[in-house]
């Protein structure tokens, strides 16, 4: 069963009818018509393209490479030369294919098919949002928050047990790279790290005060992913998983919910440079759900972000990413792509996801995650495959096929959204973050860890969990995916369920 295709966010949507409380409601991309569908021509010479130029790192691009670059009709936005990634501006539709032939350029990528800006979607964004009354009708255990009954995510992973010993350390910050934070939420505020917060939507940082926030009109993605992690023990609200450290949020998405290559780059380079613990990336990087390394254009977009997260890592973050909704093994030999590019024209595309990678998912060093339901079994639109998924977490299920005990009441994952509000959403989106808060947690009780130490404790301390066989989410007699691997490791839940208790025990 395949789960239904959202463009680029790990949110997911959930079918009408099978849950009783809806998810984010994202539209599908329209597929092409062809099956064998011609690449897309790109912008003509009166319009812009965004390019990544990669050069030797530890260097800013040569003399002559900034000749070149001009010369094709380049403008340089910004450089990162610790990692030798230039972000360039061009109309010249032969741009890459001219900077490629220079001296000192080791590739070169258009990081979207669409003319800057990018065109409109037709994606739209509506959690289900909590009422008032809903609100006031949660129960909640003495000590706990009011809404934290309702939070069946939490149990799941023990993270209300580890509350008991210790919420986090305001020392460890997580950042959000996503579509950014609104830090007014009385759930978010208390626990908010401004320092660590920017705006890199155009590939070089602003950090004009308020501008990580999401505007009224776009995705409240990344105030729900910030709550999951670490919204306050204070009384109002939920709980996060990590309710006492820090989030930041670093805003990587374009007001039309694109996140392109020299965003996500921007945004692994802010963390590295300000001292973040651990990244989210609940996303995939637009336009091509896979980047096939045998393309010069998305060559160049792979070996930009894998810098770009090396260099994170380097600089004592770990990087934790969502492993997508489309019911994906990641290990085949083979899997049909029909949502790229997603900016354009997407058509479909047979690719090997070991040649052709999901970035930053299937970056190394990157903490992969799949998505479990309120029963522990992999959501049924969960991404997963044996060597890829490196742990699993809650990240909800349409409540007809996982129900969860009383008293909550929906299968999806309850987090915070803009305008001081909560709601419910689901998705890989949602499991991530909380391998996020875990990793905190993590840091937190082993404050000098290294990010390699970090990441072998969280796989350590997971819950073993053998594979659903045979796995048959719906119901409906057929096999809706198949688990390699062992009990202590495999392709639905890698090393297990990510456990919070053991964070701050061990």
């Amino acid at each position: 069963m395949t789960a239904h295709h959202p463009r680029h966010r790990r949110a997911l949507v959930i079918p009408a009818g099978l849950a009783v409380a809806a998810s984010l409601a994202v539209l599908p991309a329209v597929p092409a018509g062809a099956a064998e569908a011609a690449p897309p021509a790109l912008a003509d010479a009166s319009s812009s393209l965004s390019y990544v130029v990669n050069v030797s790192p530890g260097h800013g691009p040569s003399a002559q490479v900034k000749k070149a670059i001009a010369k094709a009709g380049g403008t340089i936005v910004t450089s990162y030369d610790r990692i030798g990634v230039v972000v360039v501006h061009s109309a010249n539709p032969d741009f890459a294919k001219s900077v490629r032939k220079v001296r000192g350029v080791q590739s070169a990528g258009a990081t979207r098919t669409a003319p800057l800006p990018s065109a409109a979607t037709t994606d739209v964004g509506t959690p289900k949002v909590l009422s008032g009354r809903e609100v006031a009708a949660a129960e909640a255990a003495e000590g706990q928050d009011p809404l934290e009954g309702l939070q069946w995510d939490l149990p799941a992973i023990k993270a209300d047990q580890a509350h008991k010993k210790s919420l986090g350390s305001k020392k460890v910050t997580v950042a959000v790279i996503d579509t950014g934070v609104d830090d007014t939420h009385p759930d978010i505020a208390p626990n908010f790290d401004r320092d660590a917060s920017v705006n890199c939507v155009s590939g070089k940082p602003d950090t004009t005060d308020g501008a990580w926030r999401p505007s009224a009109a776009e995705s409240p993605h990344g105030t729900h992913v910030a709550g999951e992690i670490a919204a306050a023990k204070n009384g109002v609200g939920m709980t996060g998983v990590a309710p006492g450290v820090k989030v930041s949020g670093i805003k990587v998405s374009n007001p039309d919910g694109f996140f392109y290559t020299e965003a996500v780059v921007c945004g692994f380079m802010w963390a590295a440079e300000h001292s973040v613990d651990v990244t989210n990336n609940s996303y995939y990087t637009d336009p091509w759900y896979f980047n096939c390394k045998n393309d010069p254009d998305q060559k160049a977009l792979v070996e930009a972000v894998t810098r770009a997260s090396r260099y994170a890592e380097k600089k004592g973050a770990v990087n934790v990413a969502a492993a997508g909704n489309e019911n994906y093994d990641l290990s085949a030999d083979e899997i049909t792509d029909p949502s790229s590019p997603n900016d354009t024209t997407p058509g479909d595309r047979v690719v090997d996801p070991s040649e052709c990678l999901d970035i930053p998912t299937q970056l190394p060093g990157v903490v992969t995650v799949a998505s479990t339901g309120a029963k522990g079994l992999k959501s049924s639109f969960s991404n997963h495959g044996l060597g890829v998924i490196d742990i699993a977490a809650p990240g909800g299920d349409s409540t007809a096929y996982q129900t969860p005990a009383p008293p909550a009441t929906s299968g999806l994952i309850l987090g915070t959204l803009p305008g001081g509000k909560w709601g419910y959403m689901a998705g890989t989106s949602m499991a991530s973050p909380h391998v996020a808060g875990v990793a905190a947690l993590i840091k937190s009780t082993h404050p000098y860890a290294s990010p390699a130490l970090v990441k072998a404790l969280l796989y350590a301390q997971a819950d073993a969990k053998p594979c659903t066989k045979p796995y048959d989410i719906d119901g409906d007699g057929k096999v809706d995916a198949v688990c390699e691997g062992s009990k202590n490791r495999n392709g639905f839940y890698g090393w297990g369920m990510a456990d919070a208790l053991d964070a701050v025990s061990r």
